[in-house]
């Protein structure tokens, strides 16, 4: 074991396995933390997977859009890191590519993506 396993091992965040299996196309609910002053709270971002890098690695992370006001906002959230609290899956998409990234150029109902009902 060298030192860079070490130091993932260390830094690896234990909820990571209780994390569900979601792909890109998914619509997701992350509960993550946001410190303001010296409080801190809870807040649920809500959007589409549309891509996912590195799953089971220490720098691994998934980006999240969702579109607020009619302006298109994306989040990049780590697996490992310890701001993300939980991971609710709220729907299946249906998509034949891996990286969604076409979505940032449309709105309205082409920026929709099907449900997968066949998908468990």
């Amino acid at each position: 074991m060298n030192l860079i396993d070490v130091v993932d091992a260390d830094h690896a965040n234990k909820a990571v396995e209780a994390m569900p299996h979601f792909k890109s196309g998914d619509t997701i609910a992350v509960h993550a933390k946001i410190t303001e002053g010296a409080k801190t709270r809870i807040q649920i971002f809500q959007g589409v997977v549309i891509s996912i890098k590195r799953r089971g690695r220490t720098n691994g992370h998934f980006r999240v859009r969702k579109m607020s006001g009619g302006i298109g906002v994306e989040r990049v959230f780590p697996f490992h890191s310890p701001n993300v609290e939980k991971v609710e899956v709220l729907q299946k998409g249906k998509t034949r590519r891996a990286k969604l990234y076409y979505l940032r150029d449309r709105s309205g109902k082409s920026a929709r993506i099907s449900i997968d009902y066949d998908r468990k």
